[in-house]
């Protein structure tokens, strides 16, 4: 006998930010974990219909334009890591999205160099969070309150440190979606 899993989520879109040299794990395990909980999942590139490399080569279809991104059309936004995080930083469309998700009190999700992409966007100041202890001087320098830990969520953000802590991310965005303390 089959047996659906449980859809909390159901009615819930998430947009996830892709570009060249992306940490595969840190977009994929998310995202087929909230498909599976029932969200819609809609990613987003530099261009729509581009298929962007992976860190370890899993190739990522975008499914629109960052620019053609609206917050007020989504729940919730993830920042995976990798390199990428590095170039989409410098842009300002991935900058006014993450700004308006964090004012409009939606998930903001943010693992291993992901929390760049919130540093730029000027959100973490007072935040709680962890990631890559490659860039926590990064984090601590934009005023985040840094925590060495698996998951750590503060409000409506959640941050994660690497692929590792995948299984606790993915957990704390769907738990913060639907609005329970993790």
């Amino acid at each position: 006998m089959q047996t659906k899993p449980p859809e909390p989520l159901r009615g819930k879109r998430i947009l996830a930010f892709v570009g060249d040299i992306y940490e595969d794990l840190e977009l994929w395990y998310p995202k087929l974990r909230l498909i599976e909980s029932g969200a819609t999942f809609v990613i987003a590139g530099e261009e729509a219909g581009t298929v962007y490399s992976g860190k370890n080569g899993y190739p990522c279809k975008s499914d629109m334009r960052i620019d053609d991104a609206q917050s007020t059309d989504f729940d919730a936004v993830l920042l995976p890591g990798g390199f990428m995080p590095d170039r989409l930083r410098r842009l300002s469309s991935v900058k006014r999205l993450i700004a308006e998700f964090a004012e409009q009190e939606k998930c903001v999700a943010a693992i291993c160099h992901g929390g760049w992409l919130a540093i730029s966007a000027g959100v973490y100041s007072g935040v709680r969070v962890t990631g890559s202890p490659g860039i926590k001087d990064d984090l601590v320098n934009a005023g985040a309150i840094w925590e060495d830990a698996p998951v750590v969520v503060d409000r409506h953000f959640v941050s994660s440190r690497k692929p590792d802590d995948l299984p606790w991310f993915a957990h704390a965005m769907i738990e913060v979606m639907v609005g329970k303390s993790v």
